[in-house]
């Protein structure tokens, strides 16, 4: 039976429930048919009626190695007809999960011993929440749970991790936060300085106001700390200077466990093959997802430093078993994807080109928007950056979100042939392309870029609603 497209479309509408997508408008055929994808190639992707657009964004911040390797996809053919699928429980393994997870301590930052594996960055998160927890029990302190986050952090939608990300509009209407997660202030220094406030000073404060924060709630209940090298949903905002490492100062002070989110800059997104690394982080737990199998299949990792897991297995014989896990917990497909994944990462030197065509990335973005007067700020690192659109440069005004600025953009750029995100946390058009993205590949994301905000700044311009 031969199925059209329109017939496509019709049952995607009847039967998908699709994130973060107005329902009603949808069900109505307001924002118009599904964008079905077909094919995908290198840093290109195309839908269904032949149209080809430079994904920008890599999917979401995952597809790293770019579309069509397919060395993953018959690593995953491999893996599929020798043994698509079996636990480990009870102490089952594979021959694809055990490299992995030898591989993933050996190159993991910090001293790490042990993986944890689920199936998104949200299971993960949710699995270091508990791990934390479980690890206060066992170390006799059971009232050190509170998990302190950070406005605009992302960790996932789940309950807790959806609990840990510091947006309201993902809490609203959803029963969220939950009890025992706190949020202290964003590190974004265009916004949250004071005046004439430095970037070391502004650090300061923020640690400052870390400190004051858990000595208000008492050292003895909190346990952690979870945070992105480099903020990315909220906004993709690097830390100001000497931020990583005030906050560990007071962290390491009131022995609290710091979680690092690399769900997004863990495998080479920053330029070095972990964000931690890059920012000097010391992390006691690590989140990885994403990058980890550049999406080919869905695989996430909670690994687990040394200090944390000589607790647990010390607690073993008087708590039993580690009473946590998933139906696919360490799948065999997605660990053979990793190692595939993982191959390419090191023997293309991928964090090494996110450097180069990075630095050249952000040199271009600077050159071509910073000037511009509706742009506040151009920051990013390695291959993620962001372009940050205001009403009035000098007096840093904000456009009156009905204007959706951002949103304008990001529709202009996919008009011409690039997906480029319109970020949630105001008006902000976000970059993360693959990171085999050429010199080459870096100029037409950007002409393309300055041609959609050259056409909406146009527009504003036109509708006095900037100077």
């Amino acid at each position: 039976m031969t199925i059209n497209l329109n017939q496509i479309a019709e049952m995607d509408r009847n039967s998908v429930l699709h994130p973060f997508t107005q329902m009603k408008d949808f069900a109505l055929g307001k924002m118009g048919d599904p964008t079905i994808v077909e094919t995908g190639k290198g840093i290109r992707i195309q839908d269904a009626h032949g149209k080809e657009l430079i994904d920008g964004f890599a999917g979401l911040y995952c597809v790293n190695v770019g579309y069509g390797r397919t060395e993953v996809a018959e690593a995953i053919s491999r893996q599929a007809y020798r043994l698509a699928y079996y636990h480990s429980y009870a102490a089952h393994t594979t021959d694809e999960l055990a490299i992995l997870s030898d591989r993933l301590v050996k190159m993991a930052p910090g001293k790490m011993s042990k993986v944890f594996y689920g199936m998104s960055g949200s299971d993960a998160n949710e699995t270091q929440a508990k791990l934390v927890w479980y690890y206060s029990n066992l170390r006799g302190k059971p009232n050190k749970k509170k998990i302190i986050s950070r406005e605009r952090g992302y960790h996932g939608c789940s309950v807790v991790s959806g609990s840990m990300t510091g947006m309201s509009f993902y809490h609203d209407h959803m029963d969220l936060p939950r009890a025992g997660i706190l949020h202290t202030g964003a590190p974004h220094h265009y916004w949250g300085a004071e005046a004439g406030e430095t970037e070391q000073e502004f650090s300061n404060r923020r640690a400052d106001e870390l400190e004051a924060m858990i000595l208000r709630e008492d050292p003895d209940t909190v346990g952690a700390f979870i945070a992105e090298p480099v903020l990315g949903t909220g906004g993709i905002t690097p830390p100001p200077q000497g931020y990583w490492e005030a906050v560990q100062k007071v962290l390491r002070k009131y022995d609290i466990l710091m979680i690092a989110d690399e769900v997004i800059t863990g495998f080479g997104r920053t330029g070095s093959m972990f964000g931690s690394q890059h920012y000097g982080i010391e992390p006691d737990l690590i989140t990885v997802a994403k990058g980890l199998t550049s999406a080919y299949f869905p695989l996430s990792g909670a690994i687990v430093g040394e200090k944390v897991y000589k607790v647990l297995e010390d607690g073993a014989d008087r708590v039993g078993a580690f009473s946590h896990g998933y139906t696919y917990s360490g799948h065999p497909i997605g660990a053979a994807a990793a190692n595939a994944v993982l191959d390419i990462v090191e023997k293309e030197d991928l964090p090494g080109n996110a450097r180069e065509v990075g630095t050249y990335f952000q040199e271009q973005l600077k050159a071509k928007f910073a000037q511009l007067p509706i742009v506040g700020e151009v920051r990013g690192v390695g291959l993620m950056g962001a372009i940050e659109f205001v009403a009035d440069r000098e007096k840093k005004t904000r456009f009156q979100p009905n204007l959706t600025v951002g949103a304008k953009v990001s529709k202009a750029a996919r008009e011409r042939g690039l997906i480029a995100r319109a970020m949630p946390h105001g008006d902000i058009l976000g970059f993360a392309p693959p990171l085999v993205t050429t010199k080459a590949e870096v100029d037409e994301i950007v002409s393309i870029a300055e041609a959609a905000v050259r056409s909406v700044m146009d527009d504003l311009v036109r509708a006095g609603e900037t100077i």
